[in-house]
Protein backbone atom coordinates (compact mmCIF):
# COMPACT_ATOMS: atom_id res chain seq x y z
CA UNK A 1 0.00 0.00 0.00
CA UNK A 2 1.32 3.31 -1.05
CA UNK A 3 1.37 5.83 2.11
CA UNK A 4 -0.29 9.13 1.43
CA UNK A 5 2.27 11.89 1.49
CA UNK A 6 1.95 14.86 4.19
CA UNK A 7 2.31 18.16 2.29
CA UNK A 8 5.13 20.37 4.08
CA UNK A 9 4.39 23.34 5.48
CA UNK A 10 5.77 26.23 3.28
CA UNK A 11 9.47 27.56 5.04
CA UNK A 12 8.73 30.84 6.79
CA UNK A 13 10.44 33.53 4.71
CA UNK A 14 10.71 35.69 7.98
CA UNK A 15 11.57 34.89 11.62
CA UNK A 16 11.62 37.80 14.32
CA UNK A 17 12.88 36.06 17.57
CA UNK A 18 12.41 38.56 20.94
CA UNK A 19 13.62 41.45 18.59
CA UNK A 20 13.97 44.62 20.76
CA UNK A 21 14.49 48.16 19.74
CA UNK A 22 14.74 51.49 21.62
CA UNK A 23 14.79 55.26 20.99
CA UNK A 24 16.24 56.83 24.20
CA UNK A 25 12.94 55.74 26.59
CA UNK A 26 11.18 54.99 24.05
CA UNK A 27 10.92 51.15 23.46
CA UNK A 28 9.45 51.30 19.84
CA UNK A 29 10.28 47.51 19.82
CA UNK A 30 9.75 45.25 22.93
CA UNK A 31 10.44 41.69 22.05
CA UNK A 32 8.68 40.83 19.02
CA UNK A 33 8.34 37.00 17.52
CA UNK A 34 6.36 36.30 14.84
CA UNK A 35 6.67 33.76 12.00
CA UNK A 36 5.68 34.92 8.19
CA UNK A 37 5.90 31.84 5.90
CA UNK A 38 6.67 31.92 2.12
CA UNK A 39 4.14 31.40 -0.59
CA UNK A 40 1.44 33.79 1.67
CA UNK A 41 0.74 37.60 2.61
CA UNK A 42 0.81 38.34 5.97
CA UNK A 43 -0.47 41.64 6.89
CA UNK A 44 1.09 43.26 9.90
CA UNK A 45 -1.53 45.05 11.86
CA UNK A 46 -1.38 48.19 14.74
CA UNK A 47 -2.23 51.53 15.34
CA UNK A 48 0.01 54.01 15.07
CA UNK A 49 3.08 53.85 17.76
CA UNK A 50 2.85 50.30 17.81
CA UNK A 51 6.42 49.39 16.56
CA UNK A 52 5.28 48.59 12.37
CA UNK A 53 7.63 51.20 10.95
CA UNK A 54 10.04 50.22 12.73
CA UNK A 55 9.94 46.37 12.91
CA UNK A 56 10.05 46.78 9.26
CA UNK A 57 13.19 48.87 9.46
CA UNK A 58 14.76 45.75 11.59
CA UNK A 59 13.86 43.27 9.20
CA UNK A 60 14.92 45.07 6.29
CA UNK A 61 18.66 45.00 8.13
CA UNK A 62 18.16 48.85 8.04
CA UNK A 63 18.27 49.31 11.82
CA UNK A 64 20.20 47.52 14.64
CA UNK A 65 17.82 45.71 16.91
CA UNK A 66 19.15 46.61 20.60
CA UNK A 67 17.99 42.18 21.37
CA UNK A 68 16.97 39.59 19.61
CA UNK A 69 17.05 38.31 16.17
CA UNK A 70 15.83 37.91 12.75
CA UNK A 71 16.18 35.40 10.17
CA UNK A 72 15.51 36.36 6.21
CA UNK A 73 15.37 33.26 3.72
CA UNK A 74 17.63 31.38 5.90
CA UNK A 75 20.17 34.25 6.47
CA UNK A 76 20.60 36.09 9.76
CA UNK A 77 20.06 40.14 8.75
CA UNK A 78 22.46 40.88 12.06
CA UNK A 79 25.52 38.53 10.64
CA UNK A 80 24.44 37.98 7.01
CA UNK A 81 23.62 41.43 6.67
CA UNK A 82 24.78 41.75 2.85
CA UNK A 83 23.36 37.92 2.27
CA UNK A 84 19.93 38.68 3.77
CA UNK A 85 19.40 41.99 2.37
CA UNK A 86 19.90 40.99 -1.32
CA UNK A 87 16.71 38.61 -0.51
CA UNK A 88 14.67 41.66 0.84
CA UNK A 89 12.64 44.24 -1.59
CA UNK A 90 11.81 47.04 0.94
CA UNK A 91 8.88 49.50 0.18
CA UNK A 92 8.53 52.52 2.36
CA UNK A 93 5.86 54.24 3.23
CA UNK A 94 7.25 57.43 1.28
CA UNK A 95 9.06 56.60 -1.83
CA UNK A 96 11.68 59.25 -2.88
CA UNK A 97 12.99 60.13 -5.99
CA UNK A 98 14.98 61.91 -7.97
CA UNK A 99 12.68 64.19 -9.95
CA UNK A 100 14.65 65.22 -12.87
CA UNK A 101 15.10 61.19 -14.00
CA UNK A 102 12.19 59.38 -16.04
CA UNK A 103 11.21 56.14 -14.35
CA UNK A 104 13.31 54.10 -16.48
CA UNK A 105 16.00 55.87 -16.01
CA UNK A 106 15.53 54.87 -11.63
CA UNK A 107 14.68 51.88 -12.32
CA UNK A 108 17.85 51.35 -14.27
CA UNK A 109 20.17 52.87 -11.94
CA UNK A 110 18.42 50.53 -8.90
CA UNK A 111 19.27 47.44 -11.16
CA UNK A 112 22.97 48.67 -11.90
CA UNK A 113 23.12 48.91 -7.84
CA UNK A 114 22.19 45.33 -7.27
CA UNK A 115 24.39 44.28 -9.79
CA UNK A 116 21.66 42.88 -12.29
CA UNK A 117 24.01 42.44 -15.98
CA UNK A 118 23.73 45.43 -18.14
CA UNK A 119 22.51 43.84 -20.98
CA UNK A 120 19.43 42.60 -19.17
CA UNK A 121 18.33 45.55 -17.71
CA UNK A 122 16.21 46.96 -20.51
CA UNK A 123 13.75 44.51 -20.62
CA UNK A 124 13.75 43.81 -16.96
CA UNK A 125 12.74 47.81 -16.39
CA UNK A 126 10.08 47.66 -18.90
CA UNK A 127 8.60 44.69 -17.35
CA UNK A 128 8.54 45.70 -14.06
CA UNK A 129 6.84 49.08 -16.06
CA UNK A 130 4.53 47.03 -17.11
CA UNK A 131 3.39 44.95 -13.80
CA UNK A 132 3.04 48.27 -11.84
CA UNK A 133 0.66 49.76 -14.94
CA UNK A 134 3.17 52.27 -15.71
CA UNK A 135 4.50 52.18 -19.11
CA UNK A 136 3.08 54.92 -20.19
CA UNK A 137 5.16 56.90 -18.06
CA UNK A 138 8.33 55.05 -18.60
CA UNK A 139 10.11 58.08 -20.50
CA UNK A 140 8.81 60.80 -18.26
CA UNK A 141 10.67 62.55 -15.37
CA UNK A 142 9.45 61.32 -12.00
CA UNK A 143 8.52 64.84 -11.03
CA UNK A 144 5.08 64.39 -13.21
CA UNK A 145 3.88 61.49 -11.33
CA UNK A 146 1.08 61.76 -8.82
CA UNK A 147 1.54 60.50 -5.31
CA UNK A 148 -0.22 57.06 -5.81
CA UNK A 149 1.89 57.05 -9.10
CA UNK A 150 5.16 57.42 -6.95
CA UNK A 151 3.80 54.53 -5.02
CA UNK A 152 3.55 51.79 -7.91
CA UNK A 153 7.19 53.09 -8.90
CA UNK A 154 8.44 52.18 -5.23
CA UNK A 155 6.84 48.90 -5.91
CA UNK A 156 8.66 48.18 -8.81
CA UNK A 157 11.70 49.15 -7.24
CA UNK A 158 10.77 46.93 -4.39
CA UNK A 159 11.01 44.06 -7.27
CA UNK A 160 13.89 45.32 -9.07
CA UNK A 161 16.13 42.55 -7.95
CA UNK A 162 13.52 39.50 -7.74
CA UNK A 163 13.82 39.79 -4.10
CA UNK A 164 12.28 35.94 -1.84
CA UNK A 165 10.86 38.66 0.94
CA UNK A 166 8.39 41.71 0.43
CA UNK A 167 8.76 44.31 3.22
CA UNK A 168 5.39 46.87 2.39
CA UNK A 169 4.83 49.65 4.51
CA UNK A 170 1.50 51.47 3.69
CA UNK A 171 1.88 50.77 0.06
CA UNK A 172 -1.48 51.38 -0.98
CA UNK A 173 -1.58 54.70 0.09
CA UNK A 174 -2.77 57.71 -2.39
CA UNK A 175 -3.55 54.66 -4.41
CA UNK A 176 -6.43 55.51 -6.55
CA UNK A 177 -9.64 52.30 -6.01
CA UNK A 178 -8.30 50.54 -9.62
CA UNK A 179 -5.17 50.77 -8.30
CA UNK A 180 -5.61 49.21 -5.11
CA UNK A 181 -7.55 46.21 -6.93
CA UNK A 182 -4.51 46.35 -9.22
CA UNK A 183 -2.29 45.82 -6.34
CA UNK A 184 -3.83 43.36 -4.22
CA UNK A 185 -3.95 41.75 -7.43
CA UNK A 186 -0.26 41.67 -7.84
CA UNK A 187 0.52 40.95 -3.79
CA UNK A 188 -1.01 37.52 -4.70
CA UNK A 189 0.31 37.24 -8.04
CA UNK A 190 3.44 37.00 -6.02
CA UNK A 191 2.61 35.03 -2.84
CA UNK A 192 1.63 32.34 -5.42
CA UNK A 193 5.13 32.41 -6.71
CA UNK A 194 6.66 31.27 -3.41
CA UNK A 195 7.32 34.81 -2.48
CA UNK A 196 6.83 36.07 1.47
CA UNK A 197 4.85 39.26 1.55
CA UNK A 198 4.70 40.99 5.19
CA UNK A 199 2.24 44.28 4.11
CA UNK A 200 1.86 46.81 6.77
CA UNK A 201 -1.41 49.14 6.38
CA UNK A 202 -3.91 50.74 8.47
CA UNK A 203 -6.38 50.55 6.17
CA UNK A 204 -7.59 47.00 7.47
CA UNK A 205 -10.60 47.29 4.65
CA UNK A 206 -7.13 46.96 2.11
CA UNK A 207 -5.92 43.63 3.56
CA UNK A 208 -9.34 41.49 4.21
CA UNK A 209 -9.20 39.88 0.59
CA UNK A 210 -5.59 40.05 0.74
CA UNK A 211 -3.83 38.12 3.54
CA UNK A 212 -3.31 34.57 4.70
CA UNK A 213 -1.99 35.12 7.98
CA UNK A 214 -2.22 38.80 10.53
CA UNK A 215 0.53 39.84 13.06
CA UNK A 216 -1.35 42.24 15.60
CA UNK A 217 1.33 45.00 17.38
CA UNK A 218 0.09 46.99 20.36
CA UNK A 219 3.07 49.23 22.00
CA UNK A 220 6.04 47.31 20.16
CA UNK A 221 4.95 43.84 21.22
CA UNK A 222 3.04 41.22 19.39
CA UNK A 223 -0.33 40.42 20.76
CA UNK A 224 -2.01 37.10 20.61
CA UNK A 225 -4.86 37.91 18.78
CA UNK A 226 -6.03 34.16 18.33
CA UNK A 227 -8.46 34.15 21.05
CA UNK A 228 -10.20 37.40 20.42
CA UNK A 229 -10.38 36.65 16.66
CA UNK A 230 -11.69 32.65 17.19
CA UNK A 231 -14.30 33.97 19.91
CA UNK A 232 -18.20 34.02 19.49
CA UNK A 233 -18.58 36.04 22.03
CA UNK A 234 -17.38 39.37 20.57
CA UNK A 235 -20.09 41.68 18.98
CA UNK A 236 -20.11 43.02 15.42
CA UNK A 237 -22.64 44.58 13.40
CA UNK A 238 -24.53 42.75 10.92
CA UNK A 239 -26.57 44.49 8.07
CA UNK A 240 -30.00 43.06 7.39
CA UNK A 241 -32.36 43.96 4.65
CA UNK A 242 -35.98 42.05 3.16
CA UNK A 243 -38.09 42.47 0.47
CA UNK A 244 -40.64 43.45 3.15
CA UNK A 245 -38.36 46.23 5.40
CA UNK A 246 -41.23 46.78 7.47
CA UNK A 247 -42.10 42.98 8.33
CA UNK A 248 -38.37 42.69 9.03
CA UNK A 249 -38.47 45.53 11.82
CA UNK A 250 -42.17 44.11 12.96
CA UNK A 251 -40.11 40.24 13.73
CA UNK A 252 -36.74 42.10 15.34
CA UNK A 253 -38.77 44.12 17.69
CA UNK A 254 -41.11 40.84 18.52
CA UNK A 255 -38.00 39.18 18.87
CA UNK A 256 -36.36 41.94 21.30
CA UNK A 257 -33.32 42.38 19.09
CA UNK A 258 -32.54 46.12 18.95
CA UNK A 259 -31.73 47.13 15.41
CA UNK A 260 -30.81 50.42 14.22
CA UNK A 261 -31.92 51.70 11.03
CA UNK A 262 -29.61 52.90 7.95
CA UNK A 263 -30.47 55.27 5.21
CA UNK A 264 -30.81 53.05 2.92
CA UNK A 265 -33.51 50.73 4.32
CA UNK A 266 -31.00 48.02 6.19
CA UNK A 267 -31.15 47.85 9.54
CA UNK A 268 -28.20 46.81 11.22
CA UNK A 269 -28.44 44.63 14.68
CA UNK A 270 -25.32 43.27 16.83
CA UNK A 271 -24.52 39.61 16.75
CA UNK A 272 -22.01 37.44 18.37
CA UNK A 273 -20.94 35.76 15.90
CA UNK A 274 -21.55 33.88 12.74
CA UNK A 275 -23.56 30.65 14.95
CA UNK A 276 -25.78 33.87 16.11
CA UNK A 277 -26.36 34.97 12.36
CA UNK A 278 -27.15 31.31 11.39
CA UNK A 279 -29.96 31.19 14.36
CA UNK A 280 -31.54 34.39 12.83
CA UNK A 281 -31.23 33.59 9.73
CA UNK A 282 -33.54 30.31 10.76
CA UNK A 283 -35.97 32.43 13.13
CA UNK A 284 -36.42 34.63 10.38
CA UNK A 285 -37.71 32.13 7.80
CA UNK A 286 -39.77 30.21 10.55
CA UNK A 287 -41.27 34.13 10.95
CA UNK A 288 -41.87 34.13 7.08
CA UNK A 289 -39.16 37.01 6.67
CA UNK A 290 -37.72 36.84 3.14
CA UNK A 291 -34.58 37.91 4.30
CA UNK A 292 -32.12 38.54 0.83
CA UNK A 293 -29.17 40.85 2.74
CA UNK A 294 -27.22 39.36 6.20
CA UNK A 295 -23.71 40.45 6.07
CA UNK A 296 -20.91 41.66 8.87
CA UNK A 297 -20.51 45.55 8.98
CA UNK A 298 -16.68 45.53 9.70
CA UNK A 299 -14.57 42.41 7.69
CA UNK A 300 -12.67 39.44 10.49
CA UNK A 301 -9.77 42.22 10.74
CA UNK A 302 -11.65 44.74 11.85
CA UNK A 303 -13.43 42.73 13.93
CA UNK A 304 -10.31 41.06 15.92
CA UNK A 305 -8.39 44.38 15.87
CA UNK A 306 -11.51 46.42 17.68
CA UNK A 307 -11.57 43.82 20.28
CA UNK A 308 -8.03 43.97 21.10
CA UNK A 309 -8.02 46.60 23.91
CA UNK A 310 -4.44 47.05 24.80
CA UNK A 311 -3.78 50.53 23.45
CA UNK A 312 -6.57 51.42 25.79
CA UNK A 313 -6.12 53.14 29.11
Amino acid sequence: MIEPTLMEAPPPGIEAMGLARAFGDVRAVDGITFTAPAGAVTALIGPNGSGKTTLLLLLSGLLKPDAGKAIIAGHDVESENLSARSHVGWMPDAFGTWDALTCTEILTTFAHAYGIPRAGTLGLVDDLLRRVHLTEFAHRPARVLSRGQKQRLGLARALVHDPQVLLLDEPASGLDPRSRIELRDLLRDLAREGKTVLVSSHVLSELEELYDHAVFLSRGRTVDASAAGASGSVQRGWRLDAIDPVGLRTFLDDAGIPWTGQPNGEVVVQLSGYDSARELVRAAVGADVSLHTISPVSGRLEETYLSLNEERV
